[in-house]
């Protein structure tokens, strides 16, 4: 029989390959520099090629060689994984180890509920999280680095499987004592003559607000935009101006003493479907499904406490019809 390397030795060329460093690879697969040296020569020897040039302690370089079979041990100890997963799968549902990725703009304000009832419901689950731009992500989960990723539609995600869960707008967050403040719903014209902070490039929720109150770029002030929605909203609480927000955040950002108000936007359509996505053929879709229904009820509790908030909000600028309506229309129960 033909010899074959083992997992470990694959394990221990990927980790070379991610860290390029021989001590950070050592430390990301529990084991000492020695140990992890002598695994890699000795697949090098197996194989009979050179896979890494040492050059000194400081530089690994890959031979074109090398780069190649990187890949493909990343797919074996997929697979190998996936193995183990499916055997797991068969006896507990949500059991081991699974890694999840999430946007930004989802993970500070769905996480912090999401786990605990995991942990909860599911406690053979060990949950690892990966927060980043939905590009990263993507590329994340094709790499096998990650098993799902909780991102927002629409996005190119190619033909991933996916689990649809929940829709959500976006609401104008301003300061409090702003003049649009005494308004229960803010027109989009009115969005015209104001300085608007937006997220930057790579956030996909910069093009889904600005297509959702079909705003175009003209009307956005390029002279800050920020990394994340706290940033944004610090800067709105100062005065700096305004700017669009997901309902899931309201009750965050919003929150009372934040300095900040929110109103809904006249004629904004549903800004993103928030969606699980895995890779196509894995075993554990049983699973994939099981977390998707925990995320979507978080959801929708977040959202139901996002309404509450706008209908007090809205509530306190006056008689508030319109925006206690539209409120109401987002909740959890009732948003398409």
């Amino acid at each position: 029989m033909k010899p074959l390397p083992t997992l470990r030795q694959l394990r221990y060329l990927v980790a070379v390959s991610e860290t390029r460093h021989f001590g950070r690879a050592a430390d990301a697969c529990a084991v000492t520099q020695s140990t992890l040296s002598a695994g890699v020569q000795e697949l090098e020897t197996l194989l009979g090629v050179r896979l890494i040039e040492r050059r000194s302690r400081r530089q690994v370089v890959f031979t074109p060689l090398g780069e190649e079979l990187v890949t493909r041990a990343r797919g074996l100890l997929a697979d190998a994984e996936a193995l183990v997963d499916a055997a797991q799968a068969g006896t507990r549902p949500l059991t081991g180890d699974l890694h999840l990725g999430v946007i930004p703009t989802i993970g500070p304000y769905l996480l912090p509920r999401l786990v605990p009832s995991l942990r909860t419901a599911y406690p053979g689950l060990k949950l690892y999280l990966r927060e980043e731009t939905s590009a990263s992500l993507l590329a994340r989960l094709h790499a096998g680095r990650l098993d799902v990723a909780l991102m927002a539609l629409p996005y190119a995600i190619g033909d991933l499987p996916r689990q649809e869960l929940i829709s959500e707008p976006v609401v104008l967050a301003l300061p409090e004592g702003h003049p649009l403040a005494g308004l229960p719903e803010i027109p989009l014209e009115a969005l015209a003559e104001e300085t608007l902070l937006m997220l930057e490039d790579g956030h996909c929720l910069r093009e889904h607000a600005m297509e959702a109150c079909r705003l175009t770029r003209s009307r956005q002030n390029e002279a800050f935009q920020a990394t994340g929605l706290a940033t944004l909203a610090r800067m709105v609480a100062g005065g700096v101006g305004l700017t669009l927000i997901p309902a899931l955040a309201v009750p965050e950002e919003a929150r009372g003493g934040s300095g900040i108000t929110v109103r809904p936007v006249a004629g904004a359509s549903s800004a993103r479907t928030l969606a699980l996505l895995w890779r196509p053929g894995s075993p554990r879709a049983r699973d994939y499904s099981l977390l998707a229904a925990a995320i979507e009820r978080t959801a929708r509790a977040v959202l139901d406490e996002a309404a509450r908030r706008i209908d007090q909000l809205c509530a306190q600028a006056g008689p508030g019809e319109a925006g206690l309506a539209f409120a109401g229309s987002f909740s959890g129960r009732d948003f398409p």
